[in-house]
């Protein structure tokens, strides 16, 4: 008599054990993206080079869009590096912000991953969105943090356009040192908080009780 138990049944779908990452994924897809660029690189590929089934980058991933996305994302996080960027100092913020933004694009690998059209900026805008504002809205905080916060994501999202993605003469023109010259100033202006209005002084004054006009006297 076989007292032996059965084979378990095989699975369809993630394999178990020591399964292939998503990291694993994103680096093979990062490699063939440098390669052959976004359109000549196909999902089949990828799962090729990553040793996966294509389904499981299906299942990780959705569509080639968001593999690029990951990417893309992974590439800013290297160089724009938020926790870093907001764990120095607090007077020298606006020098880390430029030197991330200008480093990133010392990184010969990410300016060609941004050639690819319209897919790189919209993840830049994503990061810059859903990363950098978000971050810095939480690091500033008070009242006034998210217009403080826009106003310097505005900032870097400009230089980014008008030097980068969309070069005019003149800004892609400067070096990172003069760069810094040129922002680091709106920056600092940027982060400064913001002094309260009239209107919203005159309310509490006419709020308090040692203001004029409506006051009860003894």
């Amino acid at each position: 008599m076989n007292n032996a138990a059965p084979a378990p049944a095989r699975t369809r779908g993630r394999p178990r054990g020591n399964p292939p990452t998503r990291e694993s994924i994103v680096s093979a897809a990062r490699a063939l993206f440098l390669e052959r660029g976004y359109r000549g690189t196909t999902l089949r590929a990828v799962a090729g080079a990553a040793g996966v089934d294509p389904a499981l980058i299906g299942y990780h991933f959705g569509s080639k869009k968001s593999l690029f996305a990951d990417v893309m994302q992974f590439q800013c996080a290297n160089a724009l590096a938020v926790d870093d960027v907001l764990g120095g100092d607090p007077a020298t913020l606006p020098d880390r912000l430029i030197d991330a933004v200008t480093d990133l694009w010392e990184d010969a690998d990410f300016v060609q991953l941004t050639a690819q059209g319209e897919e790189a900026a919209e993840v830049i805008r994503e990061y810059l969105e859903r990363e950098l504002l978000a971050r810095l809205v939480e690091f500033l905080g008070g009242r006034d943090a998210t217009a403080r916060a826009t106003a310097v994501v505005t900032i870097l999202g400009g230089i980014i356009y008008t030097r980068y993605l969309n070069p005019l003469p003149t800004p892609a023109a400067l070096t990172p040192s003069e760069t810094r010259h040129v922002l680091i100033p709106a920056l600092r202006a940027a982060l400064a908080p913001r002094p309260r209005t009239t209107a919203t002084t005159g309310a509490s004054r006419r709020g308090s009780p040692t203001s004029g006009g409506g006051a009860v006297r003894p």
